[in-house]
């Protein structure tokens, strides 16, 4: 990202935050233009570098070899675990899958505030954990430059822009048409993408008084498969991480009572010469693993042996050395595959000189394709299944059996999100009677369809099947035929979850100057907005019987139909007073107030809220070289319509957790219940910083930050339950059965403690003089996090996760991108590197071998080249290897998401790719 620090003399306008604004010098016969820029409500001079906002500009993007807005975020040092394609197939209620999200300083995806041209999208529709706009939903394509502002601006965009504001803008106006295309392919294979970008627009503001332009976007990207990639291989789970293999095999693994296993033995004895033998010298059976009292069997475990097969034996995983475990992750998919389509249109007209009507619209649609492993199910003693009779012949055992096994003959689970996302804005910006307004009409959409397509079955069906005999887990047979028309016997399609969120707004903005000090004009800001909030929740007929294996309540709680809404009002005034021409100071103060949700299910509303909160801050520069800054602000989140109103989302745990009473290990069933008594989210936040050019075409600055954030809303962590003997004793919490053994868990949205995080941004950007070789310039911009603590429960102590990985994430102490640029004529070259320091891994006792426990995850240290020629003044080419040294990402004993052996919510597994671009401009 190329900065440069203008010595305009205006140059000493408020800087809040923490980083410095890239800014084009300005000629002396160049019209000094009055513009906005993300952080304030007050138009300056372009040259005046007037707030701490990072910006990237269309350059930039294109240098990187990024297409879409996810991509882009991940380059930001300030984005910590944000949601990604690979992470969210790890989702495993029913609730995000397709979703990908910013999360600026770690604080979550619901305190960053994502921005189109300045005004908000509606939320990803589909409810889950994370609050958020879907980055599918920006029009990459469009995008001119993003501007990302790292310290809340609650002030001026809304009280839950905790984390910063991240604003997507796009061209204002265009004439002229262009065309590009863009192909990725990677060196092993799979994770694929082609795009193709069309623009074209007419009309000059200044003859013609209108102009008209659109761009449509076309994405392609291909599925990638854990088969596909060596790292995984490598670190297979049987090798590295056994205890989080899988125990529900084909063949059904058995769980006997002490009586069954006892009668096996003996039978065995007196059947010396029978099939069915153990792992003993006399042939008796010698259960042991991590589970179950040690009398996990599999009669079936012959067949569990044999590359290449997900089933194998090993007496430190889950099925134990006489059962059977299966590896999840080598079968399973690390990208999904999908089609992405956004289309961005604007009409603006000009009336006069100062004033201009607007209506702009965008639309796009995301649809993305998951396979995972297939189904698993259990049935314990309760449901009266015994074993075929030719098996209780040869086994001794009799009466009801607890098993466990995979649906290996009902295939994949496949499953189909398709996101479609709108916004329509009609409004005005100009000067009236002295003031300058900018006023708009909004209404953005974001529709979710989540459907079950393949390898879903109806529970109550399969166990009637079982029972009958109609199905035998218990064995692999030769012939798969009959287990494969039994499973499409019982297939149910049409297991859907629709779910769409409205945001309806006017909002108006109004500055002007309104006196003078010795440093320049007073500039006053006021604004106002209103905004209707809808959710809308339905679920096909399928869903609603409750009766999909793995996708249902365990607690019997059948999904209905819902619909709520509220108000949401705000007003804001900002002040702009330049003291002298060495000192400014910015003052903002907000007011919002939102009405309670209304629940027809249960006869409720929520209570009403309101929060004021004020923005401080100066800037001094006390020579054209140095300028110093700080800040003070306070947030404010209200609790969602979904986090207070969410429909029960039903699967199973997203981690692997151990409970200590009896002593399983693995994923258990899970429901998640939102909560109309959450609290709002409170915070405070500070900055203290310098900016300084020492030289012509060297700028860097160096800025501390402060958040301090209260009554977070999250939910109780599943590590965190079953480390907690008040909470995996309290039934209310942990179903058993009447085995002992964990039925199911039940957890809602509560206010759920504090989280405290400081921490430096540092950024030295230098570009040198023309020289014969060209033009070579270099940019470093790295954040340091120095204190990262959270609490999971209000009653608990802050925990250090600093450097480590805790709860859901990793936060690394320094994560950096570093880049080298030559310029020479026509062409250009761009190395780029991003580097994310080490940290100590989860380390979960029991989770992973011990040559893999109580480990640190090596540093992470990408590589890319990517080179520019313009061939003539409207075609360039474009080109790169991303990952040069095709690094696979570190190995982590994390047991916190799908993708194990890795962590998806950083770690790239594409390798070595390679892309070319061409781009044709017609003006």
């Amino acid at each position: 990202m190329t900065r440069s620090f203008t010595r305009h003399p205006l140059a000493h306008a408020a800087l809040l935050c923490a980083i410095t604004l890239t800014a084009q010098a300005q000629t002396q016969d160049q019209k000094l233009e009055r513009v906005e820029i993300t952080g304030s409500s007050i138009k300056r001079i372009d040259g005046e570098a007037a707030l701490p906002v990072d910006v990237i500009k269309r350059q930039d993007i294109d240098k990187l070899g990024v297409t879409t807005a996810a991509e882009l975020l991940q380059k930001l040092t300030s984005n910590v675990g944000g949601l990604t394609d690979g992470a969210s197939i790890t989702d495993q209620s029913g609730g995000q899958r397709g979703f990908n999200g910013a999360n600026l300083r770690g604080l979550g995806v619901s305190s960053t505030l994502v921005l189109l041209n300045g005004r908000r999208l509606a939320n990803f529709a589909s409810p889950g954990d994370d609050a958020g706009v879907d980055l599918n939903s920006i029009p990459s394509g469009a995008i001119q430059r993003v501007e990302v502002l790292k310290d809340g601006a609650s002030a001026i965009y809304g009280t839950d822009a905790m984390g910063g504001v991240i604003n997507f803008i796009t061209r204002k106006d265009y004439q002229g048409a262009d065309i590009s295309a863009y192909a990725l392919k990677t060196s092993e294979g799979g994770a694929g993408k082609t795009t193709v970008t069309l623009g074209g627009g007419f009309g000059d503001l200044r003859k013609d008084r209108f102009n008209v332009f659109a761009t449509l976007d076309l994405q392609k990207l291909d599925a990638l498969d854990a088969s596909q990639r060596d790292f995984i291989k490598a670190y297979s789970l049987p090798t590295s991480l056994p205890p989080q293999a899988s125990s529900n095999s084909f063949p059904a693994n058995i769980d006997l009572t002490s009586v069954q296993l006892t009668a096996l033995n003996n039978f065995v004895r007196a059947n010396p010469n029978t099939a069915l033998k153990g792992s003993n010298a006399d042939g008796t059976w010698n259960p042991g693993g991590p589970n179950s009292g040690s009398r996990r069997v599999n009669f079936g475990k012959a067949s569990c042996t044999g590359a290449p097969n997900p089933n194998f034996v090993d007496g430190t995983s889950l099925g134990g050395r006489e059962g059977c475990s299966y590896d999840y992750v080598a079968g399973s998919q690390i990208y999904p595959k999908a089609d992405k389509q956004s289309l961005l249109g604007r009409f603006t007209a000009q009336l006069d000189d100062d004033n201009q009507v607007f209506v702009e619209l965008m639309l796009a649609k995301a649809q993305t394709d998951y396979a995972a492993s297939p189904a698993t199910a259990r049935f314990r003693t309760s449901s009266g299944i015994t074993l075929p009779q030719s098996l209780q012949n040869v086994t001794g055992i009799t009466g009801a059996v607890d098993f466990r096994f995979r649906l290996e003959d009902a295939g994949q689970r496949t499953s189909r999100v398709e996101s479609n996302a709108s916004r329509l804005v009609i409004g005005a910006t100009g000067t009236l009677a002295g003031w300058d307004y900018d006023t708009a009409l909004s209404q953005s959409t974001n529709k979710a369809t989540d459907t079950d397509l393949s390898g879903w079955v109806s529970l109550s069906k399969l166990e009637a099947g079982l029972k009958a005999g109609s199905y035998n887990p218990f064995v692999k047979p030769a012939d798969r035929s009959a287990g494969q028309a039994f499973m499409n016997s019982i297939r149910l399609d049409g297991a859907a979850r629709i779910s769409k969120g409205t945001s309806t707004s006017i909002d108006g903005k109004l500055t002007r100057a309104i006196g003078a000090l010795a440093g320049g004009d007073v500039m006053l800001a006021l604004g106002a907005e209103f905004r209707k909030e809808k959710t809308e929740f339905r679920a096909t007929d399928v869903l609603k019987s409750n009766d999909v294996n793995n996708d249902r309540s365990s607690s019997g709680e059948l999904l209905a139909d819902a619909d709520h809404s509220r108000n949401v009002a705000g007003v804001f005034a900002e002040v702009s007073a330049p003291i002298t021409r060495e000192l400014e100071a910015q003052f903002a103060l907000r007011h919002d107030r939102y009405n309670g949700v209304y629940d027809a299910a249960t006869n409720t509303t929520s209570p009403d809220l309101s929060t004021t909160n004020p923005k401080v801050g100066l800037s001094w520069r006390p020579s054209k070289q140095l300028l110093a800054r700080a800040s003070y602000g306070t947030g404010f989140r209200a609790p969602t319509v979904s986090e207070m109103f969410l429909p029960v989302r039903s699967g199973i745990t997203s981690s692997f957790v151990r409970d200590p009473v009896s002593g399983e290990v693995g994923q258990l069933n899970i429901d998640r219940y939102s909560n109309p008594e959450l609290k709002p989210e409170k915070s405070k936040q500070a900055s203290l910083g310098v900016v300084f050019e020492p030289v012509r075409g060297l700028l860097g600055s160096l800025d501390y930050w402060t958040i301090r954030k209260s009554d977070i809303i999250s939910q109780i962590g599943e590590e965190t339950i079953f480390t907690t003997p008040a909470l995996y004793n309290d039934p209310k919490v942990v179903a058993r059965d009447a085995d002992g053994f964990v039925d199911f868990i039940t957890v809602k949205k509560e206010n759920r403690g504090k989280l405290n995080t400081s921490g430096f941004d540092v950024s030295l950007n230098w570009r040198g003089e023309a020289t014969a070789w060209g033009t070579f310039g270099a940019g470093l911009n790295g954040t340091l996090v120095t204190e990262y603590k959270f609490s999971t429960d209000p009653r608990s102590p802050l925990v250090d996760g600093l450097g480590k990985f805790k709860d859901d994430k990793a936060v690394q102490r320094w994560r950096h991108k570093l880049n080298l640029d030559w310029d020479y004529g026509p062409a250009s070259v761009t190395v780029t590197n991003t580097y994310l320091s080490s940290y100590r891994d989860q380390n979960v006792d029991g989770l992973a071998a011990p040559a893999y426990n109580n480990r640190d995850v090596k540093a992470y240290s990408l590589w890319d080249l990517t080179a520019s020629y313009r061939i003539t003044q409207q075609l360039r080419l474009r080109g790169g290897i991303l990952n040069v040294a095709d690094t696979a990402p570190p190995f982590t004993n994390q047991s916190r998401y799908f993708q194990v052996t890795w962590d998806p919510t950083y770690g790239d597994p594409r390798g070595r790719s390679y892309f070319v671009s061409l781009s044709y401009q017609l003006r």
